[in-house]
């Protein structure tokens, strides 16, 4: 990553810190560390954390990554060997960034439970938050950068989609077509983050381990891939009948494709994530279906698959430009079938942008 984007993201953090009155942040390996940095360490159970002060930012550094870290940054290392263990190296870190008397400490909710007590442990009288108010926030809004990068995978995951529906035959199991989607995505670089192919009544799973289930005529199948292209990855979900649809299909699939279009409808800056995810609950709980949606209308996407900002009826994060996020509303029929349609969107002044450029109709193939 570009130093100066390095450079913009750490004042951009301290500026968020000294804001909510953050005196220390702390970060382990992991995707924080990765938009923050542009990199993240080796990550296993030796302790490794970057201490960010409103001043400050040193490592507490296992000493065999220290080399291989030091060509990725240029922040000072307090490096520790297996033979003498980290508390010399985390007190010296700690102490470099005027860390020992902070009063209000932002962990990384991600990092390894260790790592966190190794610290706060040195800090009793701290009180400790987490960084969804700081880093959290800022990664919540992508540069275009990562805007440009996540339609590219979108648009990667169109095909992969069009080469599951190209392919899909009786007779063919849920892995055959898993593996369609993979080879589809590695021809042009990409690595199969996940991929959901649930026929016939594995699709009222909304997280169905693909398997060996033979897809028969008549099946609904919900096809939900993701890949990463570019360091950022893919999510799409779309529909496909082989053959004659099942009975009560079309229905099912009109309410789901209006909760998608009611959720995009009420997308805009200044609306709470609560409010996407009653818009599209709302339109399907009034066609009689609400107790068959049985997730969250969506979630971000970004570094991770889900991230902030998450669409729930519980969250009063207000959406801001810049922002991308899942619309996946879904109906699942227990023993019959499922139905989901998702897009991704990305928040602009007038409202949601998909990245997708397929359509949401169902697709028939076997013929």
């Amino acid at each position: 990553m570009p130093k100066d984007v390095v450079t913009n993201r750490m004042e951009a953090l301290r500026t968020a810190m000294i804001a909510e009155g953050i005196e220390l942040l702390a970060l382990g390996p992991g995707p924080h560390m990765q938009w923050l940095l542009g990199f993240q360490p080796h990550a296993d159970e030796r302790l490794l954390l970057l201490l960010v002060t409103q001043q400050s930012a040193e490592f507490a550094m296992p000493a065999l990554e220290a080399d291989s870290a030091s060509q990725h940054t240029d922040l000072p290392m307090h490096p520790w060997a297996d033979a003498e263990g980290p508390d010399d190296a985390l007190d010296s870190a700690l102490a470099a960034v005027n860390g020992n008397g902070a009063m209000t400490v932002a962990v990384d909710e991600g990092m390894r439970a260790d790592f966190a007590l190794a610290l706060l442990d040195r800090l009793p009288g701290a009180r400790h938050v987490f960084t969804p108010s700081t880093l959290g926030r800022l990664r919540m809004k992508k540069d275009e950068d990562e805007r440009a990068r996540l339609k590219a995978s979108a648009l990667l995951a169109d095909e992969a989609m069009t080469a599951a529906f190209a392919a899909i035959r009786p007779g063919m199991t849920e892995n055959a077509v898993k593996q369609i989607v993979e080879e589809r995505f590695a021809r042009d670089g990409a690595s199969l983050e996940f991929a959901i192919i649930g026929t016939g009544g594995n699709g009222a799973f909304p997280h169905h381990h693909t398997g060996d289930t033979v897809i028969q005529a008549g099946d609904a199948i919900v096809i939900d891939i993701g890949a990463r292209l570019g360091g950022m990855p893919s999510d799409i979900t779309r529909m496909c009948v082989v053959g004659e649809k099942p009975e009560g299909y079309d229905e099912i699939h009109a309410i789901v494709e209006g909760a998608v279009q009611a959720a995009m409808r009420a997308a805009k800056p200044g609306v709470t994530a609560r409010e996407i995810d009653a818009a599209a609950r709302n339109h399907i709980a009034q066609a009689g279906y609400g107790e068959n949606f049985l997730h969250r209308t969506g979630h971000g996407l970004g570094i991770e698959v889900h991230e902030p900002p998450y669409m729930t009826g519980s969250s009063d994060t207000v959406l801001e430009e810049g922002m991308v996020f899942s619309i996946e509303p879904g109906i699942y029929l227990t023993g019959r079938f499922g139905l989901r349609l998702e897009e991704i969107v990305y928040l602009t002044a007038d409202g949601a942008e998909r990245f997708s450029e397929l359509p949401r109709d169902v697709t028939v193939v076997g013929g």
